[in-house]
């Protein structure tokens, strides 16, 4: 019966209802909910006809087509622990004709879970997920449940690029032998696109991209189609990077924070053959979510870069060169924002966890 309730209830709070207005550089905005009461919320992805699905951490896949939610069925085995769960869905280019769509989540290995990506169809009523297959698992495991990173991105080449976290193994994010602590570039049924940086390296694992990563758990293409990051640094030394092949993001050896006791991390901020983030801040916002937008709504905004933030309830909008946060977008819906994407009309929707929903940015009037 409780079961019952809230499925009942997911109904209903899909409706999109009330519209709250938020001041912006670029004029007022008009924040609208598209759906309230969920669990633990951490992705959403928007289909071309303007319905969607949103992940919940604890194993949930959720369809919603504007009147009603539905849970979708056929999802992968999840370990939910910390920080793991089901993570991020990101929608095929392609997704008209192949009805495809990615998953990121923590996947049951041997002596705990690793980040794994699967890739599946969706079906026409959107309760079902058919075709699933496994492509990459992170290996090796790991047992505690912090750092998986997981956001997964399309280039525009086709091929995947995933964001893999240190899983609290700090040296192993410099240890090329492991997936821990990297971006990964891998194509669309799991193989490893010849061109990868350490293709034919021995000791390397051939699907790192780049290294030297924390907690990577935002990402997103620019309008170059170039892939930008940001990630958890530790007590300060949140970062956004952008992403080169085969370079070395300098983590655990370099860093603007230190760690949680107050000591030193690493070397300092700085070494020869590792990079500088394009932006950090300090202290910590605990940025998720990236989105490069495309200035379709906005022009004001194009090419500018959004980052949600977990712990100080904003989306920080990055611009200029080097990008430097210029404006916090606040009110009551981003408190703990997780995700945030653009839709195919140019709208921003992002992801509150603290207000359990997702919700839609629009120019008001």
């Amino acid at each position: 019966m409780l079961r019952a309730i809230v499925i009942f209830a997911l109904f209903i709070w899909s409706l999109p209802g009330w519209a709250d207005q938020l001041d912006t550089s670029a004029g007022p905005v008009q924040i609208t909910p598209m759906i309230e009461g969920l669990d633990t919320p951490w992705a959403v992805g928007i289909l071309p006809d303007g319905n969607f699905v949103v992940t919940e951490r604890e194993g949930k896949l959720l369809f919603v087509d504007g009147a009603t939610a539905k849970p979708v069925k056929g999802l992968p085995k999840v370990a939910v622990n910390g920080q793991g769960g089901l993570l991020d869905v990101t929608i095929a280019q392609d997704f008209s004709r192949t009805r495809e769509l990615f998953l990121t989540f923590s996947k049951p290995q041997r002596g705990g879970a690793g980040t794994a990506v699967a890739v599946a169809r969706l079906s026409e009523r959107g309760d079902r997920l058919t075709n699933l297959r496994v492509i990459f698992e992170a290996m090796p495991g790991g047992s505690t449940g912090r750092h998986f990173g997981s956001r997964v991105v399309e280039g525009n080449d086709g091929t995947l690029f995933v964001t893999i976290g240190d899983r609290g193994d700090r040296p192993a994010a410099q240890d090329r032998s492991n997936h821990m602590g990297t971006v990964i570039r891998i194509n669309r049924d799991g193989s490893v696109p010849g061109d990868n940086p350490f293709v034919g390296q021995p000791d390397i694992r051939p699907e790192i991209w780049s290294f030297g990563h924390r907690n990577p758990q935002g990402a997103g293409l620019d309008l170059q189609g170039r892939l930008w990051v940001s990630e958890h640094g530790a007590k300060g030394g949140d970062e956004v990077n952008l992403i080169r092949p085969g370079a070395n993001y300098g983590w655990p050896v370099i860093s603007y924070g230190v760690h949680y006791s107050g000591q030193k991390i690493g070397e300092g901020t700085s070494k020869p053959g590792m990079e500088q983030p394009q932006h950090y801040w300090d202290p910590s916002i605990a940025p998720s979510g990236l989105l490069v937008y495309s200035g379709k709504l906005w022009p004001e905004w194009k090419g500018d870069v959004f980052v949600g933030s977990l712990k100080f309830d904003y989306i920080a909008r990055l611009s200029g060169n080097p990008v430097r946060e210029v404006e916090q977008i606040k009110g009551p819906e981003t408190e703990r924002v997780r995700d945030i994407v653009e839709a195919p009309d140019g709208s921003i929707w992002f992801i509150s966890v603290g207000q359990g929903a997702v919700f839609r940015m629009t120019p008001q009037g």
